[in-house]
């Protein structure tokens, strides 16, 4: 079985990564620097040395470089069993106030790279008549969150895509999930002083990642969301 993580190198990305390499998925690993893919196959290649491992350094931002990811695992990997959308963009500004750019850049990223990706394995998987794709959105999918515009405009975007793909692929017994994770212990909450309990942890996300995989062929989890316990932060 063979699988490709976008944004795998840390967080929510790296956790969902080790939990499919522990259950014996070949993978392709995709991050933005190549230093942080190294140290992080290596490690997994250590610990599940019966797997392959495979890196692709690229900006999602850049769809230039998201069609060459999307080249190089057709080339590497005879198919592709599950395509995880997970890498993502966020700078806390309100709608009003971000600019052209910052605005386009967070398309690009959160909605745009999971698009291409999701098309060029999808149309795979339709034919193959098997796969499993899910896209990381965010309860910013479904609620908007103060000071964080552009973001939930993209998140909202990346929930529709995901319903779309799930309609589209649904005949054709292709799994399409969204999973919509609230405030979550990773790098971008760096320097709190809020205890871990506060979050969910990327771990958490990992297993849902798996136990939708392991259930039966006639069941997909349409979407879930996860929050912590006390609520968001």
């Amino acid at each position: 079985m063979n699988a490709l993580i976008t944004g795998a190198s840390k967080g929510i990305g790296k956790a969902i990564a080790q939990q499919l390499a522990a259950n014996n998925y070949n993978l392709v690993l995709c991050a933005r620097k190549l230093a942080d893919l190294d140290h992080f196959s290596a490690e997994l290649g250590a610990q599940f040395p019966d797997i392959t491992i495979r890196t692709f350094v690229a900006d999602c931002e850049q769809m230039a470089q998201v069609k060459e990811l999307a080249k190089f695992v057709a080339k590497h990997m005879h198919s592709l069993d599950v395509l995880v959308n997970n890498v993502g963009l966020f700078t806390p500004v309100s709608l009003l106030d971000d600019d052209t750019d910052s605005f386009d850049r967070k398309m690009h990223v959160n909605v745009y790279a999971a698009h291409y990706l999701s098309v060029f394995f999808g149309k795979q998987m339709r034919t193959r008549k098997s796969g499993h794709i899910f896209n990381i959105c965010s309860v910013a999918s479904l609620k908007p969150i103060a000071n964080s515009g552009p973001y939930c405009v993209s998140k909202f975007a990346s929930l529709g895509l995901t319903k779309v793909l799930r309609e589209e692929l649904m005949p054709h017994h292709v799994k399409v999930t969204a999973i919509l994770p609230g405030a979550t212990r990773t790098d971008s909450w760096e320097g709190t002083s809020l205890p871990n309990d506060r979050f969910v942890a990327p771990e958490d996300i990992a297993s849902v990642v798996i136990n939708c995989l392991n259930m039966t062929a006639g069941a997909n989890v349409d979407e879930i969301l996860i929050r912590p316990l006390q609520g968001e932060i």
